[in-house]
């Protein structure tokens, strides 16, 4: 299978290799998904937009584009070129004030734009139905996100971005890492497995 695994954190996945100070639960998420399915034999294509130097704002001359469904610059149309071959997409970000940082929400704001291939009604689609899978790392308890917060994530994600556009299998789990054990976070790392399921 092919998965493309769109990483955003500041540590980028080549800093955090480096430098310990730039060590991040959500690079080393990141980097055992990588290394499992890499294993298993998959293919993995890995977008990490803080490496890429992404820029998420959507100026003028790019809602311009948007609107006349013209291409709004090549980085964002690769990036779509390499979405149209995922047999699944995988999203791993930090939460932040409940919700995605700036390079996750600018990247959907730009790569699913309207010059893309559209269907009867008229959305985005991608021919391949990929499954959508969101790893978040946040400071505030599962349960309590779910149940003070309303789950903005899968609101905003699953059903005001992906299932808009035709795509309805969407799978979340959040690493709620700043409650957990260091043992806890460890085992969660060695059995990712039962995450990608």
């Amino acid at each position: 299978m092919k998965y493309v695994i769109i990483f955003d954190h500041p540590y980028t996945l080549s800093a955090a290799n480096n430098e310990p100070h730039h060590r991040s639960y959500s690079a080393a998420v990141a980097k055992q998904t990588i290394n499992y399915l890499t294993a298993q034999g998959h293919e993995v294509d890995v977008i990490d937009l803080n490496q890429d130097h992404f820029d998420p704002v959507m100026h003028a001359k790019d809602l311009s584009a948007w609107r006349t469904r013209t291409p709004i610059n090549d980085q964002v149309d690769r990036y779509f070129e390499r979405l149209k071959t995922a047999d699944e997409i995988i999203f791993i970000f930090p939460i932040w004030w409940e919700l995605m940082p700036a390079m996750t929400k600018g990247f959907i704001d730009k790569v699913f734009s309207k010059n893309r291939a559209v269907s009867m009604h008229p959305r985005v689609v991608l021919e391949k139905n990929p499954i959508i899978r969101i790893f978040t790392i946040a400071g505030t308890p599962t349960f309590l996100y779910k149940l003070k917060y309303g789950n903005p994530i899968m609101k905003a994600l699953a059903t005001g971005t992906f299932k808009k556009i035709g795509l309805k299998k969407i799978k979340w789990h959040n690493f709620n890492a700043e409650d957990e054990s260091p043992q806890k976070r460890q085992a969660d790392l060695a059995h990712i497995q039962k995450f990608l399921s």
